[in-house]
């Protein structure tokens, strides 16, 4: 009975050290170069270009390991996008804070490198502009693309690309597009 007992828990043992090697968490935070695209951008009935925003995400992340060279990589940010607005007579600046689920998948070319790619599904938080419309729309949707860079077993660096798919504007025909540069740690 005592070789039994003694035998379930080496494999329990066993078990959830091997489970732990296989989820890690971690946090990340980074900067974003974020603007709105879109044809004939107008607001009010008045045309507009559009100028890139530094903005910037944080967040938490999992990264599930499939295979040696594969793993699902979900995350959850708060993540601030936006454009600068501008014509011949005047400029403000649109910013928007979403809560952002990237799901990735993570294609490790070796050690130190991984290509990242997926959808992301983003939930608006919040709208600070300077003109009196509450225009974004409640939810976006995108594709991911990126590469990640682990510096060591538990630090890692990522950049890559966030293109819209989905409408960011009622008032405006427009697209969200982020350029994001992160860091974070592995625990």
């Amino acid at each position: 009975m005592k070789k039994t007992i003694l035998i379930g828990l080496f494999f329990f043992a066993l078990s959830t050290n091997v489970q732990a090697q296989l989820v890690k968490f971690g946090v990340k935070a980074g900067v974003n170069y974020a603007n709105q695209n879109g044809s004939n951008i107008t607001v009010n009935s008045t045309n507009y270009d559009t100028e890139a925003i530094t903005s910037y995400h944080a967040g938490l992340i999992a990264e599930v390991k499939l295979t040696d060279g594969f793993s699902i990589q979900p995350e959850l940010l708060y993540s601030t996008q936006g454009a600068t607005y501008k014509n011949a007579f005047e400029e403000f600046k649109n910013e928007v804070g979403y809560l952002s689920i990237p799901v990735l998948a993570k294609i490790h070319l070796n050690k130190t490198f991984s290509l990242d790619l997926g959808p992301q599904a983003s939930f608006l938080l919040s709208e600070r502009n300077n003109f009196d419309v509450n225009n974004a729309e409640t939810f976006e949707f995108a594709a991911v693309g990126g590469l990640g860079i682990n510096i060591t077993k538990n630090f890692f660096l990522q950049g890559r690309y966030v293109l819209g798919l989905s409408e960011a504007s009622k008032e405006a025909e427009v697209k969200n597009s982020a350029l994001q540069v992160s860091a974070g740690f592995t625990f």
